[in-house]
């Protein structure tokens, strides 16, 4: 792709300005003699401020107020001019004129980050934002300890739904900002931290990228929703954005922070399987045979729960340095994090470190540059299958653990690893040992840096050039090996053991032009913001596994001493170039416009579609600044915002989709010879375009009495041109064609609240916030009304995308009872019911019976704090949803072989005619039906924490100690391990389906933050 500048022309000329720049800087001014001073800093509603930086002007001397508001400066001179600064306050001079003693009071200002936010390429007044944008404090997001920042946003935000796919440590999460957006793409938000662009699979079983970085590190968070706000990325804001912006340091005394934390974690929830002497009855029922003579003697039974799930610690060490004068600011930072898992032998660790420098050239020139680098190991427990095969669902951990029988013992006498193909004559070879599956080694080791590199150059008054170079440099090194010792003796063969390694590099570099242009001219206030940026994307991978090893000896270190061998490699590039301008206009501060317009090309679009155009136009009318509200004593604020733009969804398909594809697989025999064939593999599509989100937000921000601040949205979004992968008949040739062939609507609506309720030396303040979302599959190419996606999941049009279709449940066949043909059922079994009455059991007779998108969702957090105390609640919920219990339909399903639910104790008989759970002799599978279609809302106490401030030592600041519960409790009807789960990760179209994915913990936490 042709670019309008050449980037290393770019890089070059920057670089020349900034050598041109650093001749320019002018020598400090020689220092006076100094005297003595000492004073005390209050709030403007009198309370004591601790930690306000106190500098002498013009000189390198800053000290720090205590506890009490105190401060002390020797050798000042009488003359000096000293600044006071505190966030959230107005900074403040004072003259001391010969006066030895001094005392400020400090004013609120807006320009804290309650009052400020971060809008892209730039930052504005909330009172001054057209758009919807969330703002997530730092302390929130690190109120509970978490290893993704994304963890920390659940239920902190309307219009923001997350779900924890995987509560593996390190595990992936989904988010969804105002509903799922496509098909066969990303649903996931483009992230973007301190200006480079990151995005998250939210595959059940990867680790999560944001995993990578430290949530100690962030500062804020803003969530951009409505297409104002995200116009301004384009291409890649049709799911919404995630701002991130870190740490920095600031002008003043120097400060050192320290903080640790230890917890431990229990599973929350086991679920009830059979005991052994209920299982062996079973067992004896299934196949009519006493295949266990006397089940009542078998007692419990191995408990297999009990000794695959563990009680886990966790730990958490940061320390960081921060501080600045008045030209250069820095900031150092160390974490180390370390989460065992509550399955054994599963673990994430990351160590990172960060740095900032900012550095004022001149009065017009200022550079700087930012690095984060992590290595983070994830010992992984694969989980969340897709199968509804049982004797696959328990070649994963979970599901080896409830099905293994509990007849069966875990260890030999030697204490070594129990093959079950080695108990009980080989009965139950086909089920693994779940001690076994923890020994197999899944490590994924990722190394990966964040840099970013910034020029700031104030051209002439109101007029500055900004330019950054942003890269994301990452590579992941996966270990897999399966051991001989784990497998039985009838099971070793020349080919047993595998192993593999994978290594996975990635390359995002981004470099930003942006000049803007701020000017006020009487009652008008005009911006504009214009941009150029060039983004190119690079990844490669390749891989070799092996099996047939001679011993464990080397593990997969030596994947050359195997028999069979194969290898692999991949390579894509992807690039974006695009142009963007801003306007927001003002007039008054009454009435407010905001113009945005955005044009992008990818390289992985089609020929005829490589270039998109992204509009936007917001307005907002600050009522409370008309005459007639001046004086309102109940109203401090009202304003009403309405949007509309366009944003697109370039992470809807992956490189080369538009191109026709070839690829091997196609093998043949040539002249008796093997050999390797290549044949075509996709179909090209010239018109391969966008897919595309049309957005209408209309808006009402309230403030009260100056204490309570409501926001309320209303917002209807329709993404056209959905990318959707279509089967194609045989006799074409090939399996599938990518095209945009469907339609989405989401519309809902949006209410938050924050609430300072007292500001004394009792202090109490409380946020609430509630999202409804309505989903609707628009329309199909080709008229198609319904597509099937497995046995219980369909796209239909005029439904939304996460529904279940399934058989009605109708009890139990019971004795005397037709039983209906075509429902492969008997006496004893189950009963589906026969919807359209012809008399048989067919397709026909399914029906829509669940729905996984939840009617709303919410959170409510409260604070309080007194003197040296504080405390925090939160509690988030979902209500509405439906969750398809695929594992459920596994374990109640009494095939014999493995272990299943307690409650089969209770199955049907001759002389039990019960109508709930089939007879034991009822052989083949359940008939998929809504009896395994469950409720899954829940409330959930994600965090307690109790802190107390220590009093203040010599050399210290602040120390405060504090303990935390985090899951504390759950409340739902849910049968399952935990209702907030979805095994297919990041799937636009299955949702909330729960097939034996890790299980959530209960997490107790004791923390130290020290500060000097």
């Amino acid at each position: 792709m042709k670019t309008l500048l050449s980037f290393k022309a770019l890089l070059s000329l920057t670089f020349v300005v900034l050598f041109l720049c650093s001749l320019s800087v002018s020598p400090v001014a020689a220092q006076h003699i100094l005297a003595k001073v000492s004073g005390k800093v209050l709030s403007d509603s009198g309370v004591a401020l601790e930690g306000v930086t106190v500098t002498v002007k013009n000189i390198a001397r800053a000290t720090a107020t205590d506890a009490s508001g105190s401060f002390t400066l020797t050798n000042v001179s009488d003359n000096a001019v000293l600044s006071f600064s505190y966030q959230g306050y107005e900074q403040q001079e004072v003259r001391l004129d010969g006066k030895t003693t001094v005392a400020v009071t400090l004013v609120t200002t807006v320009k804290n980050l309650s009052d400020v936010v971060v809008v892209g390429y730039g930052t504005q007044r909330k009172s001054a934002t057209t758009g919807s944008i969330a703002s997530v404090k730092a302390d929130e997001i690190t109120q509970t300890p978490v290893a993704n920042i994304a963890q920390g946003l659940a239920a902190r935000a309307s219009g923001v739904q997350i779900t924890q796919n995987s509560a593996a440590p390190g595990g992936n999460i989904s988010v969804r900002i105002r509903g799922t957006n496509s098909i066969n793409g990303s649903s996931e938000p483009l992230y973007i931290i301190d200006g480079i662009q990151i995005t998250n699979s939210g595959g059940v079983n990867d680790v999560s990228p944001l995993s990578t970085i430290n949530p100690s590190d962030i500062e804020s968070v803003e969530i951009l929703k409505d297409a104002s706000s995200t116009a301004i990325y384009g291409a890649r804001a049709a799911n919404g954005v995630v701002l991130i912006t870190t740490k920095r340091g600031k002008r003043g005394v120097s400060r050192v922070q320290l903080e640790t934390y230890q917890g431990i974690q229990n599973i929350t929830k086991t679920l009830a399987m059979m005991n052994a002497a209920e299982f062996a009855d079973l067992e004896n029922d299934i196949y009519k045979s006493e295949i266990y003579p006397d089940p009542k003697s078998l007692g419990n039974g191995t408990d297999w729960q009990d000794i695959i799930y563990r009680q886990a610690g966790m730990q958490n060490y940061q320390a960081s340095v921060s501080g600045g004068s008045e030209k250069t600011n820095f900031s150092l930072s160390a974490n180390y994090f370390d989460q065992d898992g509550i399955v054994i032998n599963s673990n994430f660790k990351r160590y990172s470190l960060r740095a900032t420098l900012d550095h004022t050239i001149s009065n017009r020139f200022k550079v700087g540059a930012s690095m984060l680098t992590s290595y983070s190991i994830n010992n992984k427990i694969p989980t969340g299958l897709s199968s509804m095969d049982g004797s696959l669902v328990t070649q994963g951990i979970v599901g080896a653990t409830l099905g293994a029988p509990p007849t069966l013992v875990p260890y030999t006498e030697d204490g070594k690893i129990y093959p079950f193909a080695d108990q009980f004559n080989g009965r139950y070879r086909e089920i693994s040992n779940p001690l076994g599956l923890a020994e197999i080694l899944n490590r994924n080791a990722i190394r990966r840096t964040l840099a970013n590199v910034y020029f700031n150059a104030k051209i002439i008054n109101g007029l500055t050039y900004n330019a950054s170079f942003n890269a994301d440099i990452g590579s992941t090194l996966t270990d897999y090996y399966s051991p001989l010792y784990i497998l039985a003796k009838v099971e070793v063969n020349p080919n047993s053991g595998s192993g593999s390694k994978a290594n996975a590099n990635t390359l995002s570099w981004l470099h930003e032009s942006v000049l803007t242009y701020n000017k006020n001219f009487g009652d008008h206030a005009f911006k504009f913001t214009g941009l150029y940026a060039i983004q190119n994307d690079l990844y490669n991978t390749n891989s070799i596994s092996a099996s047939g090893f001679p011993n464990d000896a080397t593990l997969n270190e030596a994947l050359q001493l195997a028999i069979n061998r194969t290898v692999s490699a991949y390579r894509s590039k992807e690039a974006l170039n695009s142009f963007m301008g801003r306007i927001n206009y003002g007039f008054k501060n009454k009435y407010l416009l905001d113009i945005t317009a955005r044009y992008d090309g990818a390289s992985k679009f089609g020929a005829n579609h490589k270039w998109g155009f992204f509009p936007a136009v917001a307005g907002a009318w600050r009522i409370i600044e008309e005459g007639f509200m001046k004086d309102s004593k109940v109203f401090s604020d009202l304003k009403l915002r309405a949007t509309y733009g366009v944003t697109g969804n370039a992470g809807a398909i992956s490189p080369y989709q538009s191109l026709a594809l070839e690829g091997s697989g196609s093998n043949y025999e040539f002249d008796h010879v093997y050999t390797t064939g290549i044949s075509p593999t996709g179909i090209p599509n010239a018109d391969l375009r966008w897919e595309k989100s049309a957005q209408t937000d209309i808006g009402l921000d309230i403030g009260l009495f100056n204490r309570i601040n409501i926001a309320m949205d209303y917002y209807d979004k329709t993404t056209k041109d959905l990318l959707f992968v279509k089967n194609l008949p045989l006799s074409s040739g090939y399996a599938s064609v990518t095209g945009n062939f469907a339609s989405i609507r989401n519309k809902g609506f949006e209410f938050s609240v924050d609430a300072n309720i007292l500001d004394g030396a009792f202090k109490w303040n409380a946020n609430a916030n509630l999202t409804i979302n309505r989903n609707k599959l628009l329309g199909l190419e080709g008229g198609v009304d319904e597509y099937v996606l497995n046995p219980y999941s369909v796209l239909k049009v005029d439904e939304p995308l996460g529904i279940f279709k399934t058989y009605v449940f109708d009890g139990i066949y019971q004795t005397g009872d037709s039983v209906l043909p075509g429902s492969g059922s008997r006496v004893g079994g189950v009963r589906v019911a026969d919807l359209n009455s012809d008399g048989q059991i067919t397709a026909d007779d399914q029906k829509i019976t669940g729905n996984a998108n939840p009617s709303f969702i919410f959170g409510f957090s409260t604070n309080l704090s007194y003197k040296n105390f504080d405390l925090s609640i939160f509690l988030s919920g979902v209500q509405g949803n439906k969750i398809f219990n695929l594992s459920r339909y596994t374990f109640e399903n009494g095939l014999g072989g493995r272990n299943v639910v307690k409650g089969l104790v209770n199955r049907w008989s001759e002389t039990n005619p019960g109508n709930e759970y089939a007879s034991g002799f009822q052989g083949g599978r359940l008939p998929v039906s809504n009896r395994f279609v469950e409720d899954g809302s829940y409330i959930r106490m994600k965090n307690i924490t109790l802190g107390y401030r220590l009093p203040q030592v010599k050399f210290i600041n602040t120390a405060r100690i504090y303990a935390s519960a985090n899951n504390l409790f759950l409340i739902t009807k849910y049968s399952g391990y935990d209702p907030e789960v979805n095994t297919f990760g990041g799937s636009n179209t299955v949702i909330g389906v729960d097939n034996l994915v890790y299980p959530a913990a209960r997490t107790f936490v004791f923390g130290l933050q020290v500060t000097f």
